[in-house]
């Protein structure tokens, strides 16, 4: 994230004369205060900040004049608020897309303001090009104006190189194929000149026409049998060269960091690895092999054609540069932002069918159907309205093109009657060029469509590496070790923001012991499933230390340490296929005694046992043919069972009925044994056996203790207590109802008597 723009001359001068001649930094405030565009500049220097346009400083302060600076979002634009003793005061104004630099200068300004140390850490990517300052295609950091398509086919070639014996032989088929086609020109002069029409003073020769009408049958048929070789090769390579995509692409997602995958939408990641490589199959398959063998053909029928007559193929080829002047003037002005809107649509549409029919049971609830149905039009609408207008340039710019590239092959006709009367060509030399001249033709149309095809799958590879090229957040080094996890941990001076301008937790400082059950409490947004996140090293502290056993977790291999952490969570997720294998994923070697043993600790078993196949019940999507308590006492099984050191419940039990829930939490009493736990409840009854608690206020800990000890502080916890007991009662009935309840009673009391 830049926040040290570069400043003309005449605006450097007035920004030192503002806030001192040393600049700390430098972001656009391209709004006035009253919202107009404009040029200027907020400069930040050692104790003041200004606001510079045009050469001129038109505010400077001192920063100190302000408590707190923070950034108040608004539509389309945001404020940069300073709040003084005596009121609040917008300091700077400046379009969206600089939020989050302005997000920086308020925690930097703030931070000087209270003279505390300036804690940034600037991990967050810029949103537009750095080159163009153009936009990224969605979910990349791929400007569609700057794609460098060389780049993109050479990292294509160097994942195509495994396979390079069957390109090889899969060229040599295409040189054999362009061989024979050229051959039956050559065949069709022979046949004329020997026998339909032999030129004057010779004989017809009835011998080389039957070997030339064998020839011409030899070319057509070992013509079709490269064709279907061709086709075979092709096709077997370019589906292996995307599975080799394919591979790398979910293998790199896999490795990649919590923080990435959540910032995607999952329609977008499915498009990498479905549609974008089967656009990479059909470029290898199709579009490179049809513009290799249009490339090979366009060069050898031009040299034929130079050597049999150099006149008449100047004239084939005059319209050429015309063609592709026009070509590339129509795609560069017209048909690349139309082909580029064309696939935003349709990854948006994928998207929006992804969600709907992730969350169809949510649709159906609230009768919304109708209202999808009609989303799903309007998206279909717009893709094929910009399908319609990229045809609609095509339609035009095909027939202009033919057109065009034809009126060579009528010159050469006329042309060459004329070399006939006047005895300077035959009539078989001329059926042999207007062959090869009509084949000249064909790569020139075909090569006319190319830049549409190309820039397509250039775009599909490039979508393809960026998630090949993604660089996890959470790496391990040479030194990770496998540590054998005791259950100790430790938070030493723990700092850490999913946005490094936002920290959600705040000098946190506590230690676990092993064997402690530790439940965590606070209002929503505290900061109590981030602590969980971090002990699972989904992310890493921005500062501080995590250490677990003493060993900070940095230093610990990724899959040793989360094989020994069992997860619950709220909302559970099973895999489809059986109960067994749900079970057993946390534990792929684990024999069905194991598997019992966990479902019984997590009173699964009895439940297990009476369906109709028992442990090789197959499950529905996510488990649907289970009740949400049978699919969280699975999950609980699940967890247990490759018997892991800290075990994290995360509101495990906060969907369930109270029953369900004490079948549960019965389960959990013998699942926390001997092991550390961390647990976050909503009932906050449930974590009473807690040996202590956590209290989380605004990303800090406000309060530690049992539930005894915070009850009688009566501090934060016993308020969020208070507040569960009041809404659990029974409204008590006002006075004037119980009296007309009471007057009801008698009255009815009299009718019977």
């Amino acid at each position: 994230m830049n926040l040290c723009f570069e400043l003309s001359e005449q605006d450097e001068r007035a920004a030192a004369q503002a806030v001192g001649e040393k600049i700390r930094y430098c972001v656009p405030a391209d709004l006035t205060l009253t919202g107009r565009r404009t040029e200027g500049y907020l400069v930040v220097g050692e104790e003041r900040y200004g606001i510079i346009q045009d050469g001129e400083c038109k505010e400077s302060h001192a920063i100190h004049e302000a408590t707190e600076y923070k950034v108040i979002p608004l539509v389309g634009n945001v404020l940069l608020e300073a709040k003084e003793q005596d009121g609040c005061r917008i300091a700077a104004r400046a379009s969206m897309q600089h939020a989050a630099r302005y997000a920086y200068i308020a925690q930097i300004l703030t931070s000087v303001a209270s003279e505390k140390p300036i804690r940034i850490y600037n991990q967050e990517a810029e949103p537009a090009c750095a080159t163009c300052g153009g936009p990224l295609i969605r979910g990349t950091r791929i400007c569609p104006k700057c794609i460098n398509k060389a780049a993109a086919f050479k990292r294509l070639w160097g994942v195509s190189m495994s396979h390079w014996k069957m390109l090889t032989l899969g060229v040599l088929l295409l040189f054999a194929m362009t061989g024979l086609s050229l051959l039956g020109p050559y065949l069709q002069k022979i046949l004329i000149n020997a026998a339909l029409e032999p030129p004057s003073g010779q004989q017809a020769d009835m011998r080389l026409f039957m070997i030339a009408i064998a020839g011409m049958a030899g070319v057509l048929v070992g013509g079709e049998l490269l064709t279907i070789a061709k086709g075979r090769i092709m096709t077997s390579v370019s589906s292996n060269i995307a599975a080799d995509l394919r591979k790398l692409v979910f293998d790199r997602i896999q490795a990649l960091s919590l923080g990435f995958l959540t910032s995607q939408r999952a329609g977008d990641i499915m498009n990498r690895i479905t549609s974008d490589t089967d656009r990479i199959r059909n470029l290898i398959q199709e579009i490179c092999t049809m513009a290799i063998l249009q490339l090979i053909t366009l060069v050898s029928v031009g040299v034929l054609l130079f050597q049999s007559n150099a006149m008449l193929a100047v004239i084939v080829i005059l319209p050429a540069p015309l063609v592709a002047y026009l070509q590339v003037y129509i795609w560069r002005r017209i048909l690349r932002k139309l082909s580029h809107k064309q696939w935003r649509i349709h990854d948006k549409a994928n998207s929006f069918l992804h969600d709907v029919l992730s969350g169809i049971r949510v649709v159906k609830s609230f009768g919304k159907e109708a209202r999808e149905i009609q989303r799903f039009r309007d998206y279909n609408t717009q893709f094929a309205q910009a399908a319609i207008q990229t045809e609609k340039v095509f339609s035009m710019l095909s027939p202009i093109s033919n057109y065009l590239i034809q009126i060579g092959q009528y010159i050469v006709l006329l042309v060459g009657c004329n070399f006939i009367v006047g005895g300077t060509l035959n009539i078989g030399e001329l059926v042999q060029f207007t062959s090869y001249a009509a084949m000249i033709y064909g790569p020139l149309t075909w090569l006319m469509y190319m830049p549409r095809w190309v820039t397509n799958a250039v775009i599909a590879v490039d979508r393809v590496f960026s998630v090949i090229d993604e660089q996890p957040e959470i790496m391990d080094t040479e030194h990770s070790v496998k540590h054998s996890i005791q259950g100790r941990i430790e938070f030493r001076n723990v700092t850490f923001g999913y946005k490094t301008y936002e920290p959600v937790l705040k000098d946190i400082h506590v230690e676990i012991k092993q064997g402690e059950m530790i439940g965590l409490v606070g209002h929503s947004g505290s900061g109590k499933s981030t602590m969980i996140n971090l002990i699972s090293r989904f992310y890493d502290v921005t500062e501080g230390e995590l250490l677990i056993d003493g060993v900070d977790i940095r230093h610990i291999q990724q899959e040793a340490l989360r094989s020994q952490i069992g997860v619950v969570l709220q909302e559970t997720f099973l895999f489809s296929g059986t109960i067994t294998d749900n079970i057993r994923y946390s534990k792929p070697e684990a024999t069905l005694e194991e598997i019992i043993q966990a479902a019984r600790v997590a009173n699964a078993h009895e439940f297990i046992i009476q369906l109709p196949d028992g442990y090789d019940t197959r499950l529905e999507e996510n488990g649907n043919n289970l009740s949400g308590g049978e699919r969280q006492r699975i999950a609980i099984a699940r967890a247990v069972l490759s018997n892991p050191s800290i075990l994290i419940l995360d509101e495990a039990t906060a969907s369930l009925d109270i029953e369900t829930e004490g079948v549960i939490q019965e389960a959990l009493q013998r699942v926390t044994e001997h092991r550390t736990t961390i647990a976050i409840a909503h009932r906050l009854s449930t974590l009473r056996n807690a040996d202590r608690l956590f209290v989380l206020e605004k990303g800090e800990i406000a309060e530690i203790g049992t539930h005894t000890e915070l009850m009688e502080k009566q501090g934060i916890y016993y308020k969020l207590i208070m507040a569960q007991r009041n809404m659990a009662k029974p409204k008590k009935i006002s006075s004037v109802q119980e009296k007309s309840a009471a007057s009801d009673s008698l009255s009815a009391q009299a009718v019977t008597n």
